[in-house]
């Protein structure tokens, strides 16, 4: 496998496992009633556990992939020299430091008691989300505009990620609904859901569009030219997932009342298929963003 291909795959589990887990802890500390809250934790301990080794493992084999596509292939990714210059001289290794950083965090937090967990998982992988924004195309530019491109990478990326994360844990909130003792929080937490979800695909909107302008300056229309092809791509992937929310807020949320159980297997499904385009289209960004952007 070339150096290339690794970092890209590097990026896309990483990125994923992220994303998950900050969207689903943020959501879960702030929105979610504690004792709902604790029944889902304990649901999906294991996949969160999983996720959390991945984000550590891929940092740790992003430094190597990203030396041996900087410098001459994986023969540099073994030189001390040429890892030191690249984690000391560079905005890749800059982030990779706060990403290792994160890593610890994600992995000491499941250490600590459990009312401390959710939230040291969303600081830990917040963190982590946030450096991706210095590894951006904002590098390319100068002065009050790198600052700015990087403030609204790291809009779209959290923004992005408590769209995306806040999912999987949604998905357990509409399994409980049916139960009587869940049912008074668990409506409580998907009506904050569906108030925050509304800011956080508007957010997510918006900071790509601003992105796209800072960076490229055009729609991408030019489908000759790679990176506008695969950007291309993301923005109907988004679309996509758009209307799923949009379908699954105004469709079939009103169903429930009618018919509970044809409208909560609706909603579970539009909820994976959302979950589904945005893995998607983390993988596309995974990509594009080792491109030129021309």
């Amino acid at each position: 496998m070339n150096p290339t291909t690794a970092l890209e795959l590097c990026r896309f589990f990483h990125d994923a496992s992220l994303m998950l887990l900050w969207g689903a802890c943020v959501y879960l500390s702030l929105l979610v009633p504690k004792a709902l809250a604790d029944r889902v934790w304990r649901i999906l301990a294991i996949p969160f556990v999983l996720l959390a080794a991945i984000a550590a493992l891929t940092a740790l084999l992003w430094l190597p992939a990203a030396t041996a596509a900087i410098g001459n292939g994986w023969s540099d990714a073994l030189d001390a020299g040429t890892v030191h210059d690249v984690l000391f001289d560079t905005t890749v290794g800059r982030a990779w430091q706060a990403q290792a950083l994160a890593a610890i965090i994600l992995l000491l937090v499941f250490l600590s008691p459990e009312d401390w967990r959710r939230r040291g998982v969303a600081l830990g992988s917040g963190l982590g989300l946030a450096a991706l924004a210095l590894t951006g195309h904002a590098s390319m530019l100068e002065g009050w505009l790198r600052h700015a491109q990087r403030a609204n990478d790291i809009l779209h990326v959290l923004t992005g990620g408590g769209w995306l994360g806040a999912l999987v844990p949604l998905i357990s909130i509409l399994r409980l609904l049916s139960r009587p003792e869940c049912r008074a929080d668990a409506q409580l937490a998907l009506r904050r859901f569906s108030h925050a979800g509304h800011w956080a695909v508007a957010l997510v909107i918006l900071s790509g569009v601003i992105n796209t302008m800072m960076v490229l300056k055009r729609l991408p229309t030019d489908w000759s030219s790679p990176y506008q092809r695969l950007l291309a791509i993301k923005i109907a992937l988004v679309a996509g997932m758009t209307l799923l929310a949009i379908i699954n807020r105004y469709v079939f949320v009103p169903w429930i009342g009618r018919n509970p159980s044809r409208a909560l297997q609706a909603l579970r499904l539009g909820s994976i298929a959302e979950i589904v385009l945005g893995i998607v289209v983390i993988g596309v960004v995974a990509v594009f963003g080792m491109l030129e952007p021309v």
